[in-house]
């Protein structure tokens, strides 16, 4: 990451006034930093957590007013929760993949007791992922003399080395990222394939045939739709992080700390994003997230509500 060099700027403001080798603040305009403030904070607010608030703060400001410790345990939240957010959405699919592709048997298979395993494998991969990496130094095996050169008082930054730049991307994102991306490519094949079958059996009945074909295609592309965005921002908002991530280290840290900032938040966007996408493409999660809302979620006959629509 290419940080501000304190000795070729005229006039330097420091994160820490005092301090003899405190790391250059950027200044930027008061428009700029206000604009910053509202669009991030906009952003925890959507998605509350123990990391964005001291992200934001690190981002506009440039310095780490928090310690060293605490950025460590940062970094490893940050680290953890992100990771935690992309195996969430990857379980997800594999819950609509059963759901989609072998409903007869989906009530048989996505049991309790597997989806309490499915929790287990996420948060246990991302806890031990995120705070053995941090706390361990893999990261910073052979990029010393670079964590060095910048160290200063009031910097918080994850650095990666060219083997852990390419295995944390891996882990984090492209494996379960793939196997999301894979699964939604079957899912929507399959959905076709049925779309298919409907279309060529109402051929063989005379009433009813076109208005069957119309609501088969309408079907069809409203799933084509849902899987193409929601995939689509997944992808958007991730890639850039982790190409980042695994090219600075290849360019000798020279991405402008703006840039990493840019890709991390537009990152932090996806969890806001997911939200809105699925409630607006299933009507079920908006009966969900209003039932918590209103708080009838606490009512002693919520287990037994239903969150679809009865079919006569």
């Amino acid at each position: 990451m290419n940080l501000p060099d304190p000795q070729n700027l005229p006039t330097v403001q420091f994160c820490f006034s005092s301090v003899n080798n405190s790391c250059p603040r950027n200044v930027r305009p008061v428009l700029s930093v206000w604009a910053m403030y509202l669009v991030m904070i906009g952003t925890i607010v959507m998605t509350i957590c123990v990391v964005t608030p001291f992200s934001m703060i690190r981002s506009i400001e440039s310095c780490w007013y928090f310690g060293d410790l605490f950025c460590k345990v940062h970094s490893c939240c940050n680290i953890m929760l992100c990771t935690t957010s992309i195996f969430h959405l990857c379980f997800i699919s594999v819950d609509r993949y059963y759901a989609v592709c072998d409903p007869l048997q989906y009530v048989t298979r996505i049991t309790n007791p597997v989806i309490e395993l499915f929790l287990l494998i996420r948060w246990s991969i991302s806890i031990l992922f995120a705070f053995g990496l941090v706390f361990s130094k893999l990261n910073i095996i052979g990029a010393e003399e670079f964590v060095a050169a910048i160290d200063c008082t009031g910097l918080c930054v994850l650095i990666f080395n060219k083997l852990w730049g390419v295995l944390a991307s891996f882990i984090a994102f492209f494996l379960p990222g793939t196997i999301m991306v894979g699964i939604y490519i079957h899912i929507f094949t399959v959905a076709r394939k049925h779309a298919k079958q409907i279309c060529t059996g109402s051929r063989t009945k005379q009433a009813g045939s076109e208005s069957k074909k119309k609501a088969s295609s309408k079907t069809e592309s409203k799933a084509t739709r849902t899987l193409g965005i929601v995939t689509g921002v997944f992808v958007l908002c991730w890639l850039p992080f982790f190409v980042l991530t695994i090219t600075d280290p290849f360019i000798n840290f020279t991405a402008p700390e703006d840039l990493y900032n840019v890709f991390l938040w537009l990152g932090y966007f996806n969890s806001a994003f997911n939200p809105i996408l699925y409630g607006m493409f299933y009507p079920w999660f908006r009966k969900a997230l209003r039932m918590i809302v209103t708080g009838k979620i606490f009512h002693p006959d919520s287990s037994t509500l239903s969150l679809f629509p009865a079919h006569a």
